[in-house]
């Protein structure tokens, strides 16, 4: 097996998921801010290249509005920011839609993605499910990540199980989805992160659903 040429990109790590409306609720936040500081960590110890990422939603908008303290990065996050970094800002749900990323990632030779952040279930799963088009191989950090709850006219859901739903499905076909642990020592190792496939997820489901 090939080894993965890794880059670390950092989704949304603003203080609009801190506090508010939308403040992370699984995992806390409180949580996942230290992983996704110990995924950044490891990468600039291993000097694969990071890419940091900030949405916005334009200026004067209720929220993301550039300019605004809720716009800006998580102070763990901007501390650790150095030149070397590719910094980007972002108008939708994937990282790579309108963006030059892709092409960056191409000219670094990067062909496997290491997404952290916010939120699962938005910019995360609009950025693994875009990837596959595209050609990059993505890895999603369970424990660096985090959704909020949601509840709408199709029904309601808690962060918790959103969160773990959408990383669930994410492992069954569009990411390998671990720990922030075990993909820093696979890193080090030079090895992929171990994901699940579709018919082995259908498998273990059926199999989980048909338990007594």
């Amino acid at each position: 097996m090939n080894t993965p040429r890794r880059a670390l990109v950092l989704v949304d790590i603003q203080q609009q998921y801190f506090d508010g409306l939308l403040e992370i609720q699984y995992p806390p936040h409180e949580q996942s801010l230290p992983r996704i500081t110990a995924a950044l960590d490891a990468a600039t110890a291993a000097g694969i290249p990071i890419v940091v990422v900030q949405h916005s939603a334009g200026e004067g908008a209720p929220v993301f509005a550039p300019g605004t303290p809720e716009y800006e990065l998580h102070p763990e996050v901007e501390s650790r920011r150095t030149e070397t970094w590719k910094s980007l800002t972002k108008q939708y749900g994937s990282v790579y839609a309108d963006t030059d990323l892709a092409q960056w990632l191409r000219d670094q030779n990067v062909d496997t993605v290491t997404l952290v952040g916010y939120m699962t279930n938005n910019c995360i799963l609009g950025s693994a499910v875009e990837a596959e088009a595209i050609g990059f191989t993505t890895e999603v950090l369970s424990d660096a990540t985090g959704a909020i709850n949601i509840a709408n006219d199709a029904g309601f859901a808690d962060a918790r199980t959103v969160h773990r739903t959408l990383l669930a499905l994410l492992n069954s076909n569009w990411a390998s989805v671990g720990t922030t642990e075990a993909w820093a020592a696979a890193l080090t190792a030079g090895q992929a992160l171990p994901g699940s496939d579709l018919g082995t997820s259908a498998a273990t489901g059926t199999a989980r659903a048909n338990q007594p």
